[in-house]
Protein backbone atom coordinates (compact mmCIF):
# COMPACT_ATOMS: atom_id res chain seq x y z
CA UNK A 1 0.00 0.00 0.00
CA UNK A 2 1.42 3.16 -1.07
CA UNK A 3 2.02 6.13 1.76
CA UNK A 4 -0.47 9.11 2.72
CA UNK A 5 1.11 12.22 1.00
CA UNK A 6 0.96 14.87 2.98
CA UNK A 7 0.87 18.49 2.19
CA UNK A 8 1.94 21.60 4.80
CA UNK A 9 0.19 24.96 4.48
CA UNK A 10 2.10 27.49 6.00
CA UNK A 11 5.20 27.17 7.78
CA UNK A 12 5.48 28.36 11.53
CA UNK A 13 5.82 26.83 14.78
CA UNK A 14 2.35 24.30 14.08
CA UNK A 15 3.83 23.47 10.38
CA UNK A 16 6.90 22.58 12.15
CA UNK A 17 4.94 20.38 14.64
CA UNK A 18 2.74 18.92 11.26
CA UNK A 19 6.34 18.25 9.36
CA UNK A 20 8.53 16.14 13.04
CA UNK A 21 5.66 14.52 13.33
CA UNK A 22 5.41 13.29 9.64
CA UNK A 23 8.64 11.60 9.99
CA UNK A 24 7.49 9.25 12.84
CA UNK A 25 4.77 7.87 10.52
CA UNK A 26 5.12 4.55 8.93
CA UNK A 27 2.24 4.81 6.30
CA UNK A 28 3.22 8.92 5.70
CA UNK A 29 5.43 10.93 3.58
CA UNK A 30 5.66 14.94 3.23
CA UNK A 31 5.79 16.50 -0.47
CA UNK A 32 6.28 19.56 0.10
CA UNK A 33 5.14 22.90 2.37
CA UNK A 34 3.07 25.64 0.55
CA UNK A 35 3.78 29.36 2.06
CA UNK A 36 3.15 32.93 1.43
CA UNK A 37 6.83 33.62 1.89
CA UNK A 38 9.17 33.06 -0.52
CA UNK A 39 12.39 31.26 0.14
CA UNK A 40 12.05 28.82 2.86
CA UNK A 41 14.34 26.16 4.32
CA UNK A 42 12.60 23.56 5.54
CA UNK A 43 14.01 21.23 8.77
CA UNK A 44 13.46 18.57 6.57
CA UNK A 45 14.22 19.27 3.68
CA UNK A 46 11.33 18.76 1.52
CA UNK A 47 10.71 20.91 -1.34
CA UNK A 48 8.95 24.30 -0.76
CA UNK A 49 6.50 25.77 -2.87
CA UNK A 50 4.13 29.25 -3.54
CA UNK A 51 0.57 29.27 -2.33
CA UNK A 52 -0.05 29.98 -6.41
CA UNK A 53 1.53 26.32 -6.64
CA UNK A 54 -1.44 24.95 -5.04
CA UNK A 55 -3.78 23.73 -7.43
CA UNK A 56 -0.74 22.07 -9.48
CA UNK A 57 -0.65 19.82 -6.84
CA UNK A 58 -4.19 17.96 -7.30
CA UNK A 59 -3.97 14.45 -7.31
CA UNK A 60 -0.16 14.55 -5.67
CA UNK A 61 -1.50 14.95 -2.70
CA UNK A 62 -4.07 13.20 -0.21
CA UNK A 63 -4.24 15.14 2.35
CA UNK A 64 -3.18 19.06 2.77
CA UNK A 65 -2.78 20.39 6.51
CA UNK A 66 -3.00 23.89 7.24
CA UNK A 67 -1.14 25.53 9.66
CA UNK A 68 -2.46 29.21 9.66
CA UNK A 69 -3.68 31.12 12.03
CA UNK A 70 -7.57 31.09 13.20
CA UNK A 71 -8.05 34.76 13.11
CA UNK A 72 -7.56 35.61 9.44
CA UNK A 73 -5.69 32.94 8.00
CA UNK A 74 -7.83 29.83 7.82
CA UNK A 75 -11.18 31.19 7.68
CA UNK A 76 -10.03 32.03 4.48
CA UNK A 77 -7.63 29.06 3.78
CA UNK A 78 -9.52 26.50 4.31
CA UNK A 79 -12.48 26.77 1.97
CA UNK A 80 -9.90 27.69 -0.92
CA UNK A 81 -7.71 24.74 -0.41
CA UNK A 82 -10.88 22.32 -0.01
CA UNK A 83 -11.83 22.90 -3.72
CA UNK A 84 -8.95 21.03 -4.30
CA UNK A 85 -7.58 18.32 -1.81
CA UNK A 86 -8.67 16.65 1.42
CA UNK A 87 -7.99 19.01 3.94
CA UNK A 88 -7.79 19.06 7.80
CA UNK A 89 -7.26 22.48 10.01
CA UNK A 90 -6.57 23.52 13.96
CA UNK A 91 -9.11 26.24 13.79
CA UNK A 92 -9.40 27.25 17.11
CA UNK A 93 -12.39 30.52 17.42
CA UNK A 94 -14.90 28.19 19.35
CA UNK A 95 -17.61 30.74 18.99
CA UNK A 96 -16.82 30.58 14.97
CA UNK A 97 -16.50 26.94 14.94
CA UNK A 98 -20.48 26.49 13.42
CA UNK A 99 -19.77 28.77 10.72
CA UNK A 100 -15.98 28.09 9.54
CA UNK A 101 -18.06 24.53 9.54
CA UNK A 102 -20.84 26.10 7.28
CA UNK A 103 -18.81 27.76 4.74
CA UNK A 104 -15.72 24.34 4.33
CA UNK A 105 -18.60 22.23 4.03
CA UNK A 106 -20.07 23.64 1.17
CA UNK A 107 -17.11 24.36 -1.16
CA UNK A 108 -15.95 20.69 -0.11
CA UNK A 109 -19.17 19.11 -0.86
CA UNK A 110 -19.14 21.00 -4.35
CA UNK A 111 -15.81 19.61 -5.07
CA UNK A 112 -16.58 16.05 -3.81
CA UNK A 113 -13.40 16.56 -1.04
CA UNK A 114 -13.74 15.91 2.50
CA UNK A 115 -12.51 17.92 5.13
CA UNK A 116 -11.74 17.81 8.55
CA UNK A 117 -11.59 20.92 10.60
CA UNK A 118 -11.23 22.48 14.66
CA UNK A 119 -8.43 19.48 15.35
CA UNK A 120 -5.68 19.90 18.35
CA UNK A 121 -5.89 19.98 21.37
CA UNK A 122 -8.67 22.07 22.24
CA UNK A 123 -10.68 22.33 19.99
CA UNK A 124 -9.88 18.46 19.60
CA UNK A 125 -9.07 16.26 22.10
CA UNK A 126 -10.72 18.15 24.80
CA UNK A 127 -14.00 17.98 22.92
CA UNK A 128 -14.06 14.56 22.47
CA UNK A 129 -13.46 13.90 26.40
CA UNK A 130 -16.24 16.30 27.22
CA UNK A 131 -18.55 14.32 24.67
CA UNK A 132 -17.93 10.72 26.80
CA UNK A 133 -18.08 12.08 30.04
CA UNK A 134 -21.32 13.83 29.40
CA UNK A 135 -22.42 11.03 28.07
CA UNK A 136 -21.70 8.89 30.26
CA UNK A 137 -22.44 10.61 33.31
CA UNK A 138 -25.62 12.90 31.92
CA UNK A 139 -26.58 14.04 35.32
CA UNK A 140 -23.62 16.46 36.18
CA UNK A 141 -21.23 19.28 35.34
CA UNK A 142 -18.40 19.98 33.02
CA UNK A 143 -15.20 22.26 33.57
CA UNK A 144 -12.49 22.75 31.28
CA UNK A 145 -9.25 24.22 32.77
CA UNK A 146 -6.09 25.33 30.19
CA UNK A 147 -3.01 25.72 31.41
CA UNK A 148 -0.27 26.03 32.86
CA UNK A 149 0.43 27.54 29.73
CA UNK A 150 2.22 30.36 27.51
CA UNK A 151 -0.55 32.09 25.37
CA UNK A 152 0.86 33.52 22.51
CA UNK A 153 -2.14 35.86 22.05
CA UNK A 154 -2.08 37.60 24.84
CA UNK A 155 1.88 37.83 25.21
CA UNK A 156 1.90 39.42 21.92
CA UNK A 157 -0.68 42.00 23.12
CA UNK A 158 1.19 42.60 25.73
CA UNK A 159 4.15 43.29 24.04
CA UNK A 160 2.35 45.92 21.75
CA UNK A 161 1.91 48.41 24.73
CA UNK A 162 4.29 50.83 24.89
CA UNK A 163 7.60 50.50 27.07
CA UNK A 164 7.54 46.63 26.76
CA UNK A 165 10.40 44.99 25.40
CA UNK A 166 9.09 41.40 25.87
CA UNK A 167 6.56 39.11 27.52
CA UNK A 168 4.97 36.30 28.31
CA UNK A 169 1.47 35.80 29.56
CA UNK A 170 0.66 32.10 31.49
CA UNK A 171 -2.81 30.81 31.63
CA UNK A 172 -3.22 29.08 35.12
CA UNK A 173 -5.79 27.11 36.41
CA UNK A 174 -6.39 27.78 40.12
CA UNK A 175 -5.13 24.77 41.97
CA UNK A 176 -7.98 24.72 45.38
CA UNK A 177 -10.68 24.78 42.39
CA UNK A 178 -9.42 21.87 40.53
CA UNK A 179 -9.10 20.08 43.66
CA UNK A 180 -12.55 20.38 44.74
CA UNK A 181 -13.48 19.91 41.70
CA UNK A 182 -11.78 16.36 42.30
CA UNK A 183 -13.41 15.50 45.40
CA UNK A 184 -17.01 15.39 44.09
CA UNK A 185 -17.78 19.08 44.44
CA UNK A 186 -19.88 21.20 41.59
CA UNK A 187 -18.67 24.79 41.91
CA UNK A 188 -20.69 27.51 39.38
CA UNK A 189 -17.02 28.28 38.15
CA UNK A 190 -16.34 30.18 34.27
CA UNK A 191 -13.65 30.89 32.53
CA UNK A 192 -13.09 34.19 34.44
CA UNK A 193 -12.97 32.44 38.50
CA UNK A 194 -10.92 29.76 37.32
CA UNK A 195 -8.09 31.13 35.89
CA UNK A 196 -5.26 33.68 37.09
CA UNK A 197 -3.29 35.20 34.39
CA UNK A 198 0.83 35.67 35.23
CA UNK A 199 2.64 37.78 33.55
CA UNK A 200 6.51 38.09 32.86
CA UNK A 201 7.23 41.63 31.34
CA UNK A 202 10.50 43.19 30.51
CA UNK A 203 10.22 46.75 30.70
CA UNK A 204 12.55 49.39 29.11
CA UNK A 205 14.81 51.50 30.86
CA UNK A 206 12.81 54.17 32.67
CA UNK A 207 9.57 52.52 31.56
CA UNK A 208 6.78 53.51 33.96
CA UNK A 209 6.18 50.34 35.13
CA UNK A 210 3.00 51.03 37.47
CA UNK A 211 1.33 52.50 33.86
CA UNK A 212 2.48 49.21 31.99
CA UNK A 213 0.57 47.08 34.48
CA UNK A 214 -2.80 48.96 34.64
CA UNK A 215 -2.39 48.45 30.63
CA UNK A 216 -2.04 45.31 30.82
CA UNK A 217 -4.81 44.54 33.80
CA UNK A 218 -7.58 46.49 32.17
CA UNK A 219 -7.21 45.68 28.47
CA UNK A 220 -10.56 44.71 27.51
CA UNK A 221 -10.83 41.04 25.70
CA UNK A 222 -7.76 39.91 27.25
CA UNK A 223 -7.25 40.53 31.09
CA UNK A 224 -10.49 42.23 32.39
CA UNK A 225 -12.39 39.91 34.91
CA UNK A 226 -9.19 37.92 35.30
CA UNK A 227 -6.90 37.74 38.40
CA UNK A 228 -3.56 39.30 36.75
CA UNK A 229 -0.74 39.07 38.41
CA UNK A 230 2.47 41.05 36.24
CA UNK A 231 5.77 40.33 37.63
CA UNK A 232 8.73 42.82 35.93
CA UNK A 233 12.03 40.76 35.42
CA UNK A 234 14.79 41.00 32.96
CA UNK A 235 15.37 39.70 29.39
CA UNK A 236 17.76 37.61 30.63
CA UNK A 237 15.69 35.81 33.03
CA UNK A 238 13.08 36.02 30.46
CA UNK A 239 15.37 34.64 28.38
CA UNK A 240 16.60 31.42 30.62
CA UNK A 241 13.02 30.58 32.16
CA UNK A 242 10.36 31.71 29.29
CA UNK A 243 11.44 30.72 25.94
CA UNK A 244 9.57 27.42 25.61
CA UNK A 245 5.86 27.54 24.25
CA UNK A 246 4.37 24.46 27.06
CA UNK A 247 0.86 24.34 27.62
CA UNK A 248 -2.12 21.53 28.86
CA UNK A 249 -5.16 21.50 30.73
CA UNK A 250 -7.80 19.20 32.39
CA UNK A 251 -11.47 18.12 31.22
CA UNK A 252 -13.19 17.62 33.98
CA UNK A 253 -16.54 15.91 34.72
CA UNK A 254 -18.52 15.37 38.47
CA UNK A 255 -21.66 13.73 38.04
CA UNK A 256 -23.89 10.91 40.09
CA UNK A 257 -25.78 7.87 38.82
CA UNK A 258 -28.00 7.60 41.57
CA UNK A 259 -28.98 10.12 44.37
CA UNK A 260 -25.47 10.12 47.10
CA UNK A 261 -23.29 8.19 44.44
CA UNK A 262 -20.63 10.36 42.88
CA UNK A 263 -18.21 9.79 39.90
CA UNK A 264 -15.96 12.46 38.77
CA UNK A 265 -13.52 12.06 35.41
CA UNK A 266 -10.46 14.00 34.44
CA UNK A 267 -8.78 13.91 31.51
CA UNK A 268 -4.91 15.61 31.16
CA UNK A 269 -2.43 16.88 29.10
CA UNK A 270 0.85 18.87 30.28
CA UNK A 271 2.43 19.69 26.88
CA UNK A 272 5.94 20.82 26.71
CA UNK A 273 5.06 22.65 23.39
CA UNK A 274 1.76 23.37 22.44
CA UNK A 275 2.59 23.57 18.51
CA UNK A 276 4.11 20.53 18.50
CA UNK A 277 1.38 18.35 20.41
CA UNK A 278 -1.03 20.01 17.87
CA UNK A 279 0.68 19.23 14.87
CA UNK A 280 0.66 15.64 15.83
CA UNK A 281 -3.02 14.93 16.40
CA UNK A 282 -3.80 16.99 12.72
CA UNK A 283 -0.90 14.35 12.03
CA UNK A 284 -3.03 11.64 13.24
CA UNK A 285 -6.36 13.03 12.37
CA UNK A 286 -4.93 13.51 8.47
CA UNK A 287 -5.17 9.67 8.58
CA UNK A 288 -8.51 9.60 9.81
CA UNK A 289 -9.79 12.08 7.00
CA UNK A 290 -7.86 10.46 4.51
CA UNK A 291 -9.77 7.02 5.17
CA UNK A 292 -13.08 8.62 5.25
CA UNK A 293 -12.67 10.15 2.01
CA UNK A 294 -11.34 7.01 0.82
CA UNK A 295 -15.04 5.63 2.09
CA UNK A 296 -16.48 8.28 0.00
CA UNK A 297 -17.03 10.96 2.42
CA UNK A 298 -16.93 14.21 1.32
CA UNK A 299 -18.22 17.73 2.95
CA UNK A 300 -16.82 19.03 6.24
CA UNK A 301 -16.52 17.35 9.29
CA UNK A 302 -14.97 17.16 12.98
CA UNK A 303 -12.99 14.57 15.47
CA UNK A 304 -16.68 13.68 16.66
CA UNK A 305 -17.02 11.72 13.09
CA UNK A 306 -13.79 9.85 12.98
CA UNK A 307 -13.86 6.94 14.78
CA UNK A 308 -10.69 6.02 16.92
CA UNK A 309 -9.49 2.89 14.47
CA UNK A 310 -8.71 5.35 11.39
CA UNK A 311 -6.59 7.40 13.53
CA UNK A 312 -3.98 4.73 14.46
CA UNK A 313 -1.77 2.70 12.37
CA UNK A 314 -2.83 -0.28 13.67
CA UNK A 315 -5.15 -3.23 12.31
CA UNK A 316 -8.09 -3.74 13.49
CA UNK A 317 -6.81 -7.27 14.71
CA UNK A 318 -4.33 -5.33 16.20
CA UNK A 319 -6.13 -2.64 18.36
CA UNK A 320 -8.85 -5.49 19.54
CA UNK A 321 -5.75 -7.62 20.48
CA UNK A 322 -3.18 -4.89 22.50
CA UNK A 323 -5.41 -2.22 22.89
CA UNK A 324 -9.11 -3.22 23.69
Amino acid sequence: MSNIRIGIVGYGNLARGVEASVQLQPDMELVGVFSRRAGIQTVSGVPAYTMEDLPNFKGKVDVMVLCGGSATDLIEQTPMVAKYFTVIDSFDTHARIPEHFDNVNKVAKEAGNAALISCGWDPGMFSLQRVYAESILPKGKSYTFWGRGVSQGHSDAIRRIDGVLDARQYTCPKEEILNDIRNGATPEVDAYKGHIRECYVVAAEGADKAKIENEIKTMENYFVGYETIVNFISQDELDKNHKGIPHGGFVLRSGETTDGTQHVVEYSLKLDSNPEFTGSALVAYARGIYRLAKHGGTGCYTVFDIPPAWISTHSAEELRAHSL
